[in-house]
């Protein structure tokens, strides 16, 4: 006989009387007597029960450890008793013959499989081959692998060719920090692992393709968050010749929402066209450039009527106010808000309500009440009310704001549409701004966007650094439920444009020249105009599956700092591994 005749979630009443044979996991055995149990057997495409009726098979299976891989030969029948919660679960199966295939060589496994979600995620991690072979883990990677299948697919029908880049690239000088390879016939030289396909797209188009995509994977150096995976992701990476954002939008408005309300735990998702929102209205509505448009909340300016209400922290500054209408929270549940908002945002929250009989009470009431008409006036305030601010320069204002207006409509009922999935476009981002750190003029977004206004917009500039934060860019942001899946721009394909845009930040021909030989040589030569775009994979399916953290939806994810304690990277490597490639390993005196 073969190897199996059926899988374990394939058999039905219609089997009945057939002889099989099954083979997988011995998930559980429940013993009723010494010739009596039921056997639990799991593949990849689900589960059978298999009833042991002689004391001879009974003996067998209580020899071997759970985990442990059998095959089954026996006859289906129907159960007396059936089980709607299996897909098999209107037959079982009653065995002749139970032959072990690979033994579990362990009586106690690090975690039950069917509950391996609620282990320590080092323990899942490093034990992820045990943690995959949970259903409810397993069928995360599945579905990852299907929305990545007819993302394809969608993509090959809109004319893109898919067309694979170098993983061995040159080091970027723009961006996070690379990860770095030694070259062993070139001392002292090195290659990066690409930060993303940015260039080899662009100079693709420059060869004469027209649409180009692939499943990209990207590397990066950086710190992990609950929405970003360390050293490695993968993006749906795009690039159209002859196009504008509008034709970008075009194609992903049209992917897009079918994918996630194919596979989404959520039924609805937006219709093209998406909302468009400029980025200086992103920030001055909802405090973020990453609204969740679900959130029926928006931050409203309060500067006029309460920067002078004699409350110091408002004092000269920019206050910013969330109002929620009809309010229930405690003390105990507000106090909680500001306490939390100041952690993630870094910003002091205030507050103050409206009772029933439109009276300031709480928090700043003091400081409000004088004005209290003025106030109730400027915000649109009726009883019930509650009031949420936050104060500083403007950009410290707009953020505070933001995290209190997430946070008010993600905890408390009625300010929130859960069950769909809202996508917008956040455009006209500025090209330049004053870095946080460098106190100097530096691109806002990517060096390589076409600024919008062209020549004529960074001549101009180039007579202050005011004009120049005034340009806007062809750069566009598309984001879902508060969560930014990607960055794209019509890109600055005309030398004489690209060089004068790094002149405003201080760069010249030749340091372009140095940094991108082969993108400032391509353009030389004539290109076409051209736009993409690149939205996460993983952040995708993260949100489609409904799960918080990215490394739900990894086959194999590192963890927070960046370890694979699976197979035990980052890791030591021998001398001769290291002479090879020209590598001295110089310890830090101060750690040692």
């Amino acid at each position: 006989m073969q190897g199996r005749t059926h899988t374990c979630g394939e058999l039905r009443l219609a089997d009945v009387g057939k002889k099989v044979k099954l083979a997988g996991w011995f998930e559980n055995l429940r013993k009723v007597s010494k010739n009596l149990g039921f056997l639990v057997l799991r593949d990849y495409y689900g589960k059978t029960q298999v009833v042991v009726e002689t004391e001879e098979i009974m003996e067998q299976l209580t020899r071997l450890n759970y985990e442990s891989t059998i095959s089954v030969e026996g006859t289906v029948r129907e159960r007396s008793s059936k089980n709607d919660r299996l897909a098999t679960g209107e037959i079982e199966v009653v065995p002749e013959k139970v032959e072990l295939l690979g033994r579990c060589q362990y009586n106690e496994l690090p975690f039950q499989i069917n509950h391996s979600k609620d282990a320590d995620e080092n323990l899942r991690l490093k034990y992820r081959y045990l943690d995959l072979r949970n259903p409810a883990v397993k069928d995360r990677i599945v579905l990852r692998s299907r929305i990545v299948a007819d993302l394809r697919q969608s993509m090959i029908a809109h004319d893109f060719l898919e067309i694979t880049t170098p993983i061995l690239t040159c080091s970027s000088p723009e961006g996070a920090r690379d990860y770095l390879v030694p070259s062993r016939n070139h001392p002292g030289k090195f290659y990066a692992l690409p930060q993303a396909p940015q260039q080899f797209k662009q100079l693709l188009m420059a060869s004469g393709f027209d649409r180009y995509f692939q499943i990209a994977p990207c590397f990066r150096d950086e710190d992990a968050r609950a929405d970003r995976s360390p050293g490695e992701f993968y993006q749906l990476d795009m690039e159209m010749a002859f196009a504008d954002q509008e034709d970008v939008f075009a194609v992903l408005e049209d992917v897009l929402p079918g994918i996630f309300s194919k596979y989404g735990i959520y039924q609805k998702a937006s219709t093209p066209p998406f909302q468009r929102i400029a980025y200086l209205d992103a920030m001055e509505r909802y405090g973020t450039d990453k609204p969740d448009l679900r959130i029926h909340l928006e931050v409203q300016d309060a500067t006029e009527v309460l920067g002078d209400c004699g409350f110091g922290p408002f004092t000269g500054q920019t206050v910013k106010a969330v109002v929620a209408h009809d309010f229930n929270g405690t003390r105990k549940v507000i106090d909680r808000l500001c306490a939390d908002a100041e952690v993630v945002s870094g910003q002091k929250a205030y507050w103050f309500r409206l009772d029933e009989q439109g009276e300031v009470v709480g928090g700043i009431a003091k400081f409000v009440k004088e004005k209290k008409d003025a106030v109730a006036a400027g915000l649109g305030l009726k009883p019930g009310d509650f009031v949420a601010l936050c104060a500083g320069n403007i950009k410290n204002a707009q953020k505070g704001a933001g995290v209190l207006l997430k946070m008010i409509g993600t905890r408390f009922d009625g300010y929130m549409d859960k069950e769909s999935y809202e996508f917008c476009w956040i455009v006209d981002f500025p090209m330049y701004e004053i870095g946080e750190e460098s106190g100097e003029l530096e691109f806002c977004h990517n060096p390589f966007s076409m600024p919008q206004g062209g020549l004529a917009a960074l001549e101009e500039a180039s007579e202050s650094q005011e004009k120049a934060l005034e340009i806007l860019a062809y750069q566009y942001d598309l984001v879902c439920n508060g969560v930014e899946l990607s960055s794209g721009a019509v890109r600055n394909h005309d030398p004489e444009i690209m060089i004068k845009a790094f002149n405003i930040v201080g760069l010249g021909e030749e340091d372009v020249k140095a940094k991108f030989p082969a993108m400032y040589n391509a353009f030389c030569y004539g290109a076409p105009p051209h736009a993409g775009i690149a939205p996460g994979v993983d952040r995708m399916v993260m949100l489609i599956a409904g799960e918080e953290s990215i490394r739900e939806i990894i086959p194999f994810p590192m963890n927070k700092n960046a370890q694979d304690v699976m197979m035990g990277a980052p890791a030591e490597v021998e001398e001769k591994q290291l002479r090879d490639v020209h590598i001295q390993i110089v310890k830090d005196e101060k750690k040692a």
